[in-house]
């Protein structure tokens, strides 16, 4: 059976989220969207998985799949895992720290069928309180880096969306957060999907920079909105920063070259360098950059293969 959309979920460590979310889903969504949800257990903590497990096994929604890693291999690749099983039209890519607020998957399946511009939508999220979350961004950049996000708004409004307003149409942006997007899954396949290189963060940006060059745009659909629980299966710990970094660096080498990677490199040596002295904690990430931040420190290569 072909199915309108594929929703894909992944957990880790996070069950309840994930269950909650699954829930929001199947409440929120129109009974005359077909769709299926995958869930890629990216290998959690075994009491976490079968927690989920048993909600699945019992859940009265037969297109529900639960599939489990025995490593864990990321955002990119936890999502590829789960795409594997998909048979759609479009895909939502949706983090289960989310709760849909109003029929998100019809707003943006009819904004995509009305528009063959947009490549990739996503949903306007807000806080748990019900307080305005961000919900785009600027494509990470030498200049983002060095001159910043308010002052590319500044100089170029067209291109550079302010990410602060609170937007009632439509709005074409450079990219939308990983937290919620939706995106046909032809375009997806066309541009090889989610460069698995990166473990975490920046996936996003990734996609949609691929997607742009090939014409197909991000636009934030303000209509479809949701609940984010910000970083619950994430702490924001040294390793996370570290990690930030990792594959900051890797993509500003991937799209901006050689020289677009030693800008970029020098100014965060220098940046680092100095906000070690009052903040000795960050000697590590200095001496990070310093290396080169190689994909090979990756929190990616410390993962190990866990049989339930």
């Amino acid at each position: 059976m072909m199915f309108d959309i594929a929703i894909i979920l992944i957990n880790y460590n996070s069950s309840e989220h994930s269950i909650n979310c699954i829930r929001s889903i199947i409440e929120k969504t129109s009974t005359n969207i077909r769709y299926q949800i995958i869930i890629t257990d990216n290998c959690s903590e075994k009491e976490d998985y079968l927690k989920l497990k048993s909600f699945c096994d019992e859940a009265d929604y037969h297109n529900l799949e639960l599939h489990r890693n025995h490593i864990n291999s990321g955002f990119g690749g936890g999502n590829m895992s789960g795409i594997k099983f998909a048979n759609a039209k479009y895909l939502a890519l949706v983090n289960n720290d989310t709760l849909f607020i109003n029929d998100c998957l019809s707003i943006l399946k009819n904004a995509l069928d009305q528009n063959p511009n947009i490549g990739i939508a996503g949903a306007q999220a807000f806080k748990e309180n019900g307080d305005f979350m961000i919900s785009l961004d600027h494509f990470a950049s030498p200049t983002r880096e060095i001159i910043g996000r308010k002052f590319l708004e500044i100089i170029n409004p067209k291109k550079y969306p302010k990410r602060k307003k609170r937007y009632t149409n439509p709005q074409q942006v450079n990219f939308i957060p990983g937290s919620f997007m939706f995106v046909r899954a032809k375009d997806f396949n066309e541009v090889g999907g989610f460069d698995t290189n990166i473990f975490l963060y920046y996936e996003e940006t990734d996609l949609c920079i691929r997607l742009a060059n090939k014409s197909k745009f991000a636009y934030l659909i303000p209509e479809a909105e949701f609940v984010h629980f910000h970083g619950a299966s994430t702490e924001r710990s040294l390793a996370i920063k570290k990690e930030l970094k990792i594959s900051l660096l890797y993509i500003i080498r991937k799209h901006y070259g050689f020289f677009g990677h030693k800008i970029v490199s020098l100014f965060l040596i220098v940046k680092y360098f100095f906000s070690s002295i009052i903040k000795p904690k960050n000697w590590s990430l200095f001496f990070l950059i310093l290396s080169g931040a190689p994909l090979s420190k990756s929190l990616k290569t410390k993962q190990k293969i866990v049989n339930l």
